[in-house]
């Protein structure tokens, strides 16, 4: 990392038009905090910054399908999410908003800027607009069925069942979200962003310049490189956003990936009005953005071309995006409500919510997609936070208040065993840092996890319990040491789990220097500027001290025991598995509605002669068995009106044996016989066969005479 004064650490701005799930926390806000609050614990000048994106495309279609506003929409869930995050611990020095005054301000001078110095290029285009509601259509307002996977419900920009990125023109039979018609093409004009200017400049910043960033990353951002870049529209036709803030825009507004960014510099203005250019203009300040996989483009080549179009301002010296997390092996979507939701989370498990920052680091998906389960959850839960982490801390402080009434017991020599596990924790601790420094916050975990394994290995294998019946002086060392273990993990997992970290804190009676608790933010403004002091004549702990002997000096008197973590009961996990369960039954029920609303495209045309070859008539069904060995077949009896004949049809799946007889249906009599199974079949009957697959009869409204012509 840099040596710079200052960092400016930013997470995307997540869509206000539903809350936040465990995809976003993994992907962003859980390795963003880690990061935040590992450099306040070194004493480093950060600013934390994220806010709503208020102005997408989805929020509008949200707001016209419940019948409000958009800003009924984003209002709503801007505090949702907003509580989500302070639920978990993710406090942010600014969680603004870009519906916000002073955000419509500085997006429109930074477009007006841009295009006074003629940075657009205009564009007349044929876009798609809905001749039913009478306006344009963005992306994400039209469907169709994807052309990579056959997905029926995949949007105009992506399909979320294989993640492809799309365009409207790919969609087979696209249709506007807003009336279900099929769009049309007509005229418009926009202004576009040439990204293809800044090609080359991005090509040295990055794939020369960043070859450190993660391979996902470096990755992504040399495929679209090497695909050529093209000119990005930066307006839309919408009514809903920062209105294009220039003559003969009427009816635009700023689209919504040249918007949303920008946020970043909005809400850092709205925080320090007097001061924000030093975390934006100064080469003294390192930028990181914290995005999911899905931002990548946006955050490493459309914003730094924007910024750098602007200029004067400083890009990102990391973007360590994340991959996707899956939720019981599915991928995670919102639109069909297939996630875990932070808000419900902490709900259903008050008390726990470090429990899911742990579990959600452990499965980072830092460089490739992970998977989140239920059963991994409560196995990470009990056999580590539970078992390891916090037995380790009961076992410490309870044979401490059994055999030193609570006080600190003094250390005297040193075996073999005490100098290894003393020996193990500064290992621990470079290598956290180093993991921390390089953003692998998995790894990181497993250091300080480390930490509590050598605890408590240490304490099992030295037994004060058996000690204390002979030896109190080596019992109070191996005490001693454990103790002086219990404040490294106070210090070690504060950017993991806080929570715990701070009933620790409390347990031992202890402290952190001042400016280091950073959860207090918003009381006195900026986080890092709130001045708390330690209490005077206690411990105070900070991130140097980790993994240094006799951090707690002997006979300081420590609280009384407290558990650090529960066990996961099998039936809380059942709740959640039932939850999933119901949610997946919806899932289903919906698919197999929308699919039996699809209509099969018209096949080619034929001739009135051609039709006329065909002899269609009513028949009754006399009899009706199953096909032996077969789960698809029935032979069916029939009285045509002409003869009796037989026909086998694949409809046993659809329909039993005993409700066919009697059954009038249409058949086609002058089909060539075909023996299936054995059995010579005279004719085949007429059934419509839904989007779903399912098949249904055609059948004569009312009773007609067997062997009516259909025609």
């Amino acid at each position: 990392m840099s040596e710079k004064k200052r960092t400016l650490v930013t997470c995307a701005l997540p869509y206000a038009n539903g809350p936040v799930h465990i995809g976003h926390l993994a992907g962003v806000y859980v390795p963003a905090d880690i990061y935040v609050r590992y450099l306040r614990m070194r004493g480093r000048d950060v600013l934390y910054v994220c806010g709503s994106d208020e102005h997408g495309v989805p929020i509008t279609i949200k707001a016209r399908q419940q019948g409000c506003s958009p800003q009924d929409i984003v209002d709503r869930y801007n505090k949702i999410i907003k509580d989500s995050f302070t639920g978990l611990g993710i406090n942010f020095d600014i969680y603004g908003r870009t519906s916000s005054k002073i955000h419509s301000e500085v997006a429109s001078e930074f477009f007006r800027k841009l295009y006074d110095e003629g940075k657009f290029i205009t564009r007349e285009s044929e876009q798609y607009y809905d001749p039913e509601a009478k306006q344009f259509l963005a992306d994400r307002y039209i469907v169709g069925t994807c052309p990579k996977c056959g997905n029926e419900g995949a949007y105009g920009d992506q399909c979320e069942k294989c993640g492809s990125t799309l365009s409207p023109e790919e969609l087979i039979n696209p249709r506007s979200k807003l009336s279900g018609a099929a769009p049309i093409k007509k005229k418009t004009t926009h202004w576009y962003l040439p990204l293809q200017d800044y090609e080359q400049w991005l090509r040295e910043w990055i794939l020369e310049g960043h070859k450190e960033w993660r391979t996902n990353v470096y990755g992504q951002v040399k495929s679209w490189l090497d695909g050529g870049l093209q000119p990005r529209a930066v307006t839309r036709d919408l009514d809903w956003g920062v209105p294009v803030p220039v003559e003969g825009a009427e009816g635009k507004v700023l689209y919504v990936w040249f918007d949303a960014p920008i946020g970043y510099i909005s809400n850092t203005k709205e925080l320090l009005p007097d001061s924000w250019e030093q975390w934006w203009k100064s080469d003294d300040t390192r930028l990181v953005h914290f995005i999911g996989k899905d931002n990548i483009v946006f955050h490493c080549i459309v914003f730094p071309a924007m910024l750098k179009a602007y200029g004067g301002y400083i890009l990102p010296e990391n973007v360590p995006a994340n991959e996707f997390l899956n939720l019981e092996g599915d991928k995670i979507s919102t639109s069909r409500g297939w996630a875990v939701w932070a808000h419900e989370y902490l709900n259903d498990f008050p008390g726990k919510e470090d429990v899911l920052r742990y579990v959600l680091t452990a499965n980072a998906p830092q460089t490739a997609d992970n998977d989140f389960s239920w059963k991994d959850f409560q196995t990470r839960n009990n056999s580590e936070l539970v078992a390891i982490f916090g037995n380790f801390v009961n076992r410490a402080v309870v044979l401490t208040h059994k055999y030193f009434g609570g006080k600190v017991p003094a250390c005297g020599s040193l075996l073999d065993v005490d100098k290894e596990v003393l020996a193990e924790i500064p290992a621990l601790k470079a290598s956290m840092e180093k993991n921390l420094e390089n953003y692998r916050f998995r790894e990181a975990l497993k250091d300080a996890m480390g930490i509590a394994r050598a605890g408590n290995k240490y304490i099992s294998d030295t037994e004060p319990w058996k000690t204390a019946k002979e030896d109190m002086e080596r019992t109070a060392t191996i005490l001693n040491i454990s103790l002086q273990i219990c404040a490294d993990l106070a210090v070690a997992f504060e950017p993991f789990t806080p929570f715990a970290a701070e009933r620790l804190r409390k347990m031992l009676r202890v402290d952190f220097e001042a400016g280091f608790d950073h959860r207090r933010a918003g009381e006195e403004g900026c986080a890092l500027h709130t001045g708390r002091k330690p209490a005077v004549g206690v411990p105070v702990l900070d991130w140097e001290l980790l993994g240094r002997p006799q951090i707690l000096p002997a006979g300081h008197e420590i609280g009384e025991p407290e558990l650090l973590f529960a066990k996961i009961e099998d039936d809380a996990i059942d709740a959640q598995m039932a939850k999933l369960a119901a949610i997946k039954e919806e899932i289903e029920a919906r698919a197999k509605a929308e699919a039996a609303r699809q209509v099969a495209p018209q096949k080619d045309e034929c001739t009135f002669e051609d039709f006329e070859k065909m002899d269609i008539r009513t028949a009754t069904v006399l009899e009706a068995e199953r096909v032996p060995k077969t789960d698809k077949l029935l032979k069916l009896t029939i009285d045509t009106g002409i003869d009796r004949r037989v026909i086998v049809s694949g409809i046993a799946e659809y329909y039993k044996p005993e409700d066919m007889v009697g059954k009038q249906i249409c058949i086609l009599a002058n089909l060539k016989p075909r023996v299936i199974r054995g059995i010579e079949s005279h004719g085949m009957i007429l059934m419509a066969k839904q989007g779903d697959g399912t098949m249904r009869f055609i059948t004569p409204q009312e009773i007609v005479s067997n062997g009516a012509q259909v025609g």
